[in-house]
């Protein structure tokens, strides 16, 4: 996936109008085997996004018969984890994690494959299940991700008070009249990418994705950084509602958030902002446990979150950019607006994907957060 196709993809579809009331009670074709067998889906995801328990779960039930039973958590690592107790005790049939995690999850055997023919592939816009994103949905040559939405993080701002360099750039969250929320490792790649876009790195950041030998000595020199920077940090984060209160609780001025956060804020005196180097954009979707129980009724809810109709509900509770073809036109203007405020064609066009991060990427990362945090 470049950055480029992706703008124009996002550029095209955020032009979308209004949603209706009833826009997610449109009726799904279903199987007769996902019926005939419990009736429910076992889904973990993301804690901090009620509109998929308000809207989209009944809507989902009410188009298929299919329950859904759902376990908030509020980040990866704590998914992942969650995954590999699950691969021996069961009871996740479906995870939502980022693309960029695929690999990982796949080489520790928590995957299963997902059968095409079961699911609609043309339902996707372009770029998001094919192309370069195609080939990282299908570790081994076998669909094991589709995705469910995608969006960005980047800086939120508050408008008074932050001080913010011109153009606003990364390096922003480290200034010590900034108050700042961060995750660490985001926190630790951003001080990455800004230490590279102002010539003070030895090689390349992105090196440090496919070399553990640059990894270690690119996040060596990040890590050193950010620590000498560690005293603005108020509120560190891991998920949305940790993330909200460092602006509202905390007094953060400054932080490198989801676009849910900022989107959340936008009417209390902050903005969503995109970096001269780049937002960070994630691609998130949904993977088939290995030894899932409720496989037809997991295709069924994975072929749902294709519809124009539930992609946009799902897109509306994550604040987020839907997957699928005719979604933009069901989604709230509100939610257009936003991210046309905040990305011209510039900015689309220096958005940053995370690149595929291997379980060794992962656990040194991992290490590299805690001491962060601890310095």
């Amino acid at each position: 996936m470049t950055h480029r196709t992706s703008a124009f993809s996002r550029r095209r579809f955020l032009q979308g109008s209004a949603v209706g009331a009833g826009a997610l009670a449109a009726p799904a074709l279903i199987s007769s085997k996902a019926l005939a067998s419990s009736g429910e889906i076992n889904f973990v995801g993301w804690a901090g996004y009620p509109g998929l328990v308000e809207n989209v779960f009944p809507a989902f039930e009410a188009a298929t018969g299919i329950k859904v039973n759902f376990k908030e958590l509020p980040d990866q690592d704590t998914m992942f984890g969650e995954a590999k107790v699950a691969l021996e005790a069961g009871g996740i049939d479906v995870i939502e994690p980022t693309i960029d995690r695929v690999g990982a999850w796949d080489s520790n055997g928590l995957l299963g494959a997902f059968d095409e023919s079961k699911l609609a592939m043309d339902n996707y816009l372009p770029g998001l299940a094919d192309g370069a994103a195609g080939e990282r949905s299908r570790p081994g040559g076998m669909l094991k991700y589709v995705p469910s939405n995608w969006g960005t993080e980047s800086l939120v701002v508050n408008t008074a008070d932050a001080k913010l360099s011109t153009p606003p750039s990364l390096g922003d969250l480290f200034n010590p009249e900034n108050p700042s929320t961060v995750r660490p490792h985001s926190a630790l790649a951003a001080m990455g990418r800004w230490l590279d876009a102002t010539g003070k790195l030895p090689r390349p950041w992105m090196d440090g994705y496919s070399d553990m030998a640059a990894m270690v000595e690119l996040w060596d020199i990040a890590l050193a950084e950010a620590i000498k920077a560690k005293g603005n940090i108020v509120q560190w984060w891991s998920g949305e509602n940790e993330a909200n209160a460092g602006f509202t609780a905390n007094g953060a001025t400054v932080g490198l958030c989801w676009d849910s956060t900022g989107y959340n804020l936008r009417n209390d005196g902050y903005a969503y902002v995109a970096p001269v180097e780049g937002a960070f954009a994630w691609h998130q979707g949904f993977v088939l446990m290995k030894n899932a129980a409720n496989v037809e009724q997991a295709h069924e809810f994975v072929k749902f979150v294709s519809t124009p109709e539930g992609a946009a509900g799902w897109a509306t509770a994550f604040s987020s950019n839907p997957v699928a073809k005719g979604a933009a036109d069901l989604m709230n203007p509100d939610v257009s607006a936003y991210y046309n405020g905040t990305f011209n064609e510039d900015a689309l066009s220096k958005l940053w994907w995370w690149p595929d991060q291997s379980a060794e990427f992962l656990a040194k990362r991992a290490e590299y957060s805690d001491k962060y945090k601890a310095a």
